[in-house]
């Protein structure tokens, strides 16, 4: 086993983040130790994370209103990675995401493999409005905010097309939600409006607005559409949801049952109310509402009620969680069959046995067929990750019985040869993979733990370290209460 006495292990994190109006770089270096005495498990955590390069911010290259200009993104990348003194090969984990309405080009997700296959071993390769403003959260500060504060925190990442909320108390993630709203909905082009977004411009209807392609860019009715804009937001924050506000809902309505207490604002609006990058980036260049929401935002009333922190990213709070934030490290007692890693985008069934091992082991057939049905539905050999928690304390004889009821329930699976993946609340994933092993199970074994992970989570499980432990990225997409 690598030993952290003898020598210091770093890896590198990439973070790329491509958004509606812009798309920028992050390379991160994470420094791992063994925080566990030397007579204990060990326990390898990120100790450190040390950004080692910025990107500029670049406009996102678009070949036209509906495809991304992919050539044009990898050259940028790879130009970037020049500049930071790295190679493609050395990047071992982080996040490339699309976000905004980039994520709804037609070439999105074909860009997005090829990205994560050629500029390196990206474990995130898709980000939902719900992971991206949980990723923009962690970047912002808002996340540490709440544990340090003990509030209820809302952090608002509002770009050029969608307002992504998350919600925290105390690190915890609350609920989250999407809105129409960002400074590219309405643009501008030698002093006239040019393009208006088909939500604004649903908004526009309802609302009796007189708004319209070609009017002039000081048009006084500009106001009215930001300026209801940060009213629906405020109605939003306080879970007063109205009618009228379902036109620049994106998704679900607001779910988190607290009483926010604190607001941060992130993202490129975010920028034109703090311009923490004054001198490198300005929002106005690109022509559109952007400036005039930001007003709107810093004067609303009821928005005001709230306590409003800065944050300490504001433009780069998404690109900085995708580089730092994504990542945990496994524990150092794992089995892992390497020619399997990476694993992208498996779903997490959590079985939990409430210390009970011989009650678990009689629910756990028709538990795993639950898992299946939910998971490929459709029986095309969609993989999952059994998260196994609630386990007693098990003898040698206690983890045989487990391992034979594991191997039973998987032949199950429609595709019985995918990995068996393991995540095991408990630190046994070294012996119950190296039992499973001894029992010649057919299946290569990916058997992990000491990672936090829920029911209905995604995980992406990363190559494994010199030290022999993994990187793995929780993509929590589900809501917890307090």
């Amino acid at each position: 086993m690598f030993d952290f006495k003898r020598k210091e292990e770093t890896i590198i994190s990439a973070g790329i983040d491509i958004g509606t109006s812009t798309t920028k770089l992050i390379i991160s270096r994470f420094s791992l130790m063994n925080l566990a005495g030397t007579t204990h498990v060990p326990r390898i955590e990120i100790v450190d994370k040390e950004i080692i390069y910025k990107s500029p911010i670049f406009r996102t290259p678009l070949k036209d209103a509906s495809t991304i200009h992919v050539a044009e993104v990898e050259k940028i990348i790879r130009s970037e990675y020049s500049k930071a003194g790295i190679e493609a090969a050395e990047i071992e984990t982080g996040a490339v995401i699309i976000t905004g309405e980039t994520a709804t080009k037609h070439n999105a997700r074909e860009m997005l493999h090829y990205l994560s296959n050629e500029v390196g071993d990206f474990l995130v390769a898709t980000a939902g409005p719900d992971l991206e403003g949980i990723i923009a959260a962690k970047g912002s500060g808002a996340y540490d905010y709440s544990a340090r504060s003990g509030k209820v925190i809302a952090n608002i990442d509002i770009g050029g097309g969608t307002a992504n909320i998350a919600v925290y108390k105390d690190k915890e993630l609350l609920g989250t939600c999407t809105m129409h709203i960002g400074g590219r909905l309405i643009e501008f082009h030698e002093g006239e409006i040019k393009s208006i977004s088909p939500p604004i411009q649903r908004l526009i209807e309802e609302q009796g607005i007189l708004l319209k392609v070609g009017d002039s860019k000081d048009a006084k009715y500009i106001r009215l559409v930001t300026q209801f804009m940060a009213e629906s937001l405020s109605r939003i924050l306080k879970n007063e949801v109205q009618e009228k506000d379902h036109v620049l809902l994106l998704g679900h309505s607001p779910n988190w049952k607290e009483d926010v207490e604190s607001i941060v604002f992130s993202g490129g609006i975010s920028e034109c109310i703090y311009t923490h990058e004054l001198g490198v980036h300005s929002t106005a260049e690109y022509d559109d509402i952007g400036q005039d929401l930001a007003l709107e935002l810093q004067q609303n009333e009821a928005l005001n009620s709230f306590s409003w922190l800065e944050p300490i990213e504001t433009v780069r709070a998404t690109v900085l969680g995708a580089g730092t934030q994504t990542t945990e490290i496994s524990g150092a007692t794992i089995q892992v069959s390497t020619q399997d890693l990476p694993v992208k985008n498996l779903p997490v069934y959590n079985f939990n046995f409430h210390s009970n091992l011989q009650e678990g082991l009689e629910r756990f057939d028709a538990e795993i067929k639950k898992a299946i049905d939910l998971y490929d539905a459709t029986r095309e050999g969609q993989n999952f990750a059994l998260y196994i928690s609630g386990l007693p304390y098990m003898g040698f004889r206690d983890i045989q019985k487990l391992s034979e009821a594991i191997i039973q329930v998987m032949e199950q699976r429609p595709d019985p040869t995918l990995p068996i993946v393991l995540v095991v609340q408990t630190d046994h994933a070294k012996v119950m993979g190296q039992t499973l092993l001894a029992m010649n199970v057919q299946q290569s074994i990916i058997c992990i733990d000491q990672i936090s992970v829920d029911h209905g989570d995604y995980m992406d499980i990363g190559k494994s370290l010199e030290s022999g432990v993994v990187p793995v990225v929780v993509k929590t997409l589900t809501f917890h209460s307090s």
